[in-house]
């Protein structure tokens, strides 16, 4: 495992921090070498001739065109081997980043309309994902509704999709992501309906490039547990009291927002005044292999950028487990763990 080092002392012990990840695409992860090497795999053909060419392919204007780029790596996606593959590529980053806990996002519709099915996609995933357990790193799985595509589409992919969630106990939750303007959470209400009459835990992408309004329909109608990105939320004051007030918890991801020129550079990003009004905001990476780096990266990133304190950043790790999708008693144990490392050097008091 490679050890990163940082000449800032406090991002190099956010680094060394067990933390966890709640907002990560596993699609998003499939770095270049990867995508070359399933290609040549699989026989498919790529738009770019080398490894190089499609890196240099990643200067985004704004979600869309990274969506273009990304659903094009994922056609090297056919085989269960292949998601094991990549699955297990991130899972070693995460590791080496010392996440302990990940519930990570997939998307079925960008499989199953190249005739790849749902089951070859859970099946290669969650083996990974049951072999980095055997290593320290939980993980959930939620299965995520391309909102670029109809209601029908995403209704269609549920009940496909149902006999999985009783298969595998990893399968916690559905979530909604693609591109978000115009592409209202009201859209899917019908589905997330059905999500939550299951007991599943339900996450909606919301507020990145759309409004905030967006935020209000993923509460009110889709009445999700947690909001991704939500970092346009500081535009509406109600709104940023009822997300303090309430808990509900934002995965922001800070070198994706920037990448996607959701803020022109990371000093404007909106994540300490939301921090400073008490929301729970955690840390994550989106599309790493896409926005230029996983979590640690992302830590190094806002704490530099932003100036953080020691307070600042314990708060955002503690975020992450008070946040995700463990039993009371799993979380206890992740927060002690936090805890202990934080305290460790005597330095720092945890509240």
């Amino acid at each position: 495992m490679t050890i990163t080092t940082h000449a800032n002392p406090l991002v190099q012990k956010a680094f060394g921090a067990p933390k966890s990840e709640l907002h990560i695409h596993i699609e998003g992860s499939l770095e270049p070498e990867l995508i070359f090497a399933l290609a040549q795999r699989n026989n498919v053909k790529l738009a770019y001739e080398s490894i190089e060419a499609l890196r240099a392919a990643y200067a985004f204007t704004d979600l869309q065109s990274f969506l273009d780029i990304y659903y094009a790596g994922a056609s090297v996606l056919l085989h269960e081997q292949d998601f094991y593959d990549m699955t297990m590529a991130y899972c070693e980053r995460a590791l080496a980043d010392n996440v302990v806990h990940a519930e990570i996002f997939f998307d079925p519709q960008t499989h199953t309309e190249r005739g790849v099915s749902i089951d070859t996609v859970v099946a290669g995933i969650d083996r990974a994902l049951a072999d980095a357990e055997k290593r320290g790193l939980t993980s959930k799985l939620i299965l995520c509704f391309l909102r670029h595509l109809s209601e029908a589409d995403a209704l269609a992919t549920w009940d496909a999709a149902l006999p999985l969630f009783e298969r595998y106990p990893r399968m916690i939750g559905v979530g909604l992501d693609s591109s978000e303007r115009g592409h209202p959470p009201s859209k899917f209400e019908r589905v997330f309906e059905q999500a939550r009459a299951k007991g599943l835990k339900l996450v909606a992408h919301a507020g990145e490039e759309g409004p905030p309004a967006y935020i209000y329909e993923a509460l009110d109608l889709l009445k999700v547990d947690r909001v991704d990105h939500g970092v346009r939320s500081i535009e509406d004051p109600a709104l940023v009291t009822r997300l303090a007030d309430s808990r509900v918890a934002l995965t922001v991801c800070p070198l994706s927002n920037t990448k996607l020129c959701v803020f022109d550079d990371m000093t404007q990003h909106t994540l300490k005044q939301l921090l400073d009004h008490g929301v729970a905001v955690t840390i994550n990476s989106d599309d790493p292999a896409y926005f230029g780096g996983y979590v640690n990266e992302n830590y190094s990133a806002i704490v530099e950028a932003l100036k953080l304190d020691d307070k600042e950043v314990y708060t955002l790790l503690r975020n992450g487990f008070e946040a995700s999708f463990v039993t009371p008693v799993e979380r206890a144990a992740l927060v002690a763990k936090l805890d202990q490392y934080w305290t460790q050097d005597g330095s720092s008091a945890v509240a």
